[in-house]
């Protein structure tokens, strides 16, 4: 009976032993698999390769108890294993060839390694703890797949901190690697389309460069060969005015001088757009003043017209820019203006802050542009009016003209600086068509029984809007 007794004790301290076993595992199972919870939770959201696979061999060594873990990927183009994680080394590289050492049996082989003692597998390299100084016994490698199936490379763990990694071991380590697998393949085609743009960038800056290298040579090209031509032509014309006889001649010297400035107006915008790449320097500009000087200057060199002017605008407003740049735009919106407005028209200059951006208007009440000539407005070469309608070649005079290359420079300006250029027109409806004739003055257009029916007939709007959150951090 009383060894009876003590078989039944010995028998309950064995159940209770087994159950604080199977407890522990249990404890120690919900704990590996919160842990490949926390891992998705940590790296989830981290696209950055080499911080993921820190990340990786940290949770993985924690979890499987190991002193180190390294995970290795493959470099196809170098025919190597290579690493950025070696814990208790830093963050080295570490490249090996991929058929050496365990890592590389491993990958060559595509089955699991676990050994109790490596310095009893010939394929472990000796000369690796040589280097480290560090001593490797027991050792997990596993092979890492991607979602097709393609070998993706190893990870590895060293050193059971409690004894030898067991079947178990195994077991886990091989979910927590199909886990980390998907993480690095998402990092990898992260990485991949980064490393695309980047390349895309210097492949488009290199095409810049080589653009307005292109460009800044034409121009210099163009500029000598007009100058000479327009220094000849001077002296033909006044050895041609010492004659008699002046009549075709006079008027061919005429044709040849108006087509050679408009070559060197071409030449000149060119010049002006090439040089909207350099860098200059900012300045806080107040933009009432400013807008101010800027207006007189259209005013003084538009006083053969007859235009009535009109800026509004809230004081305090203001934006860092270089000055140079500014008066380029806005004398050139306004000089846009005053040659599409007849005499007794109104051009108005807005200036005004809606919710986070700055605004400056130049607006006209002229002809207006054609929703067809809007789209193609901002492309440069480009005019709105038919070339043989021209009434004027002289600047500030109602139907001028232009080539549009000031309105390609403003856009130019506005890519680089983080501004929009925008324009909303409504063409005449006296004149709907390119091919319709303006007057000039509304007092002798047959439609305008008075001012305001003009006013009310057309317009264009040209704005500028300036995020003021981002004023300061763009480079001029």
């Amino acid at each position: 009976m009383i060894e009876d007794r003590r078989k039944g004790e010995r028998r309950k301290i064995f159940r209770r032993y087994e159950d604080r076993v199977d407890h522990r595992n249990l404890i120690e199972r919900d704990h590996k698999l919160h842990s490949l919870l926390e891992l998705g939770q940590i790296i989830g959201l981290d696209l950055q390769l080499k911080e993921m696979l820190l990340q990786i061999a940290q949770k993985a060594s924690e979890v499987m108890e190991a002193d180190r873990c390294s995970v290795f990927l493959y470099d196809p183009k170098a025919d190597e294993l290579w690493s950025t994680v070696a814990l208790g080394m830093g963050e080295e590289v570490i490249r090996i060839p991929s058929s050496i050492g365990i890592a590389g049996a491993c990958f060559q082989t595509e089955k699991t390694i676990n050994l109790e003692n490596v310095y009893q597998d010939t394929r472990f390299n000796k000369e690796v703890d040589s280097y480290t100084g560090y001593h490797t016994h027991s050792l997990l490698c596993m092979p890492l797949y991607t979602r097709v199936g393609s070998i993706l490379g190893v990870i590895q763990l060293l050193n059971k901190k409690d004894g030898v990694f067991n079947e178990e071991d195994e077991s886990f380590l091989k979910i927590f690697a199909n886990h980390v697998s998907v993480f690095i393949e998402i990092a990898q085609l992260h990485q991949a389309r980064i490393e695309a743009l980047e390349q895309s960038q210097k492949e488009l800056e290199l095409l810049n460069k080589a653009k307005s290298k292109a460009l800044d040579h034409l121009s210099h090209e163009l500029r000598t060969p007009l100058s000479v031509i327009q220094g000849n032509l001077r002296l033909l014309k006044r050895k041609f005015q010492t004659k008699a006889s002046h009549g075709e001649g006079e008027k061919s010297f005429e044709t040849l001088e108006r087509n050679l400035d408009r070559l060197t107006d071409i030449q000149q915008e060119t010049d002006k757009i090439i040089r909207s790449y350099q860098e200059l320097e900012r300045e806080h500009i107040s933009l009432l003043s400013f807008a101010e000087r800027i207006l007189e200057k259209a005013k003084q060199k538009a006083a053969h017209r007859k235009l009535h002017f009109q800026l509004a605008g809230e004081q305090g407003l203001s934006l860092s820019m270089a000055p140079e740049v500014l008066e380029d735009i806005l004398g050139g919106l306004i000089k846009n203006a005053i040659e599409n407005t007849p005499d007794e028209g109104t051009i108005r200059i807005l200036l005004e802050q809606e919710k986070e951006r700055l605004l400056l208007k130049v607006q006209d009440f002229g002809i207006g542009i054609t929703e067809e000539n809007q789209k193609q407005i901002f492309d440069g070469l480009f005019h709105t009016v038919d070339t043989e309608l021209y009434t004027s070649k002289k600047p500030y005079d109602f139907g001028a003209g232009g080539k549009g290359l000031a309105l390609l420079r403003m856009k130019v300006y506005g890519q680089r600086l983080g501004f929009d250029l925008s324009v909303e027109s409504r063409r005449c409806f006296y004149n709907p068509t390119d091919h319709d004739l303006c007057p000039g003055r509304i007092s002798t257009c047959s439609h305008c029984k008075k001012p305001d029916d003009c006013l009310s007939s057309g317009g264009s709007t040209f704005c500028i809007s300036f995020p003021i959150t981002t004023l300061s951090s763009h480079p001029v």
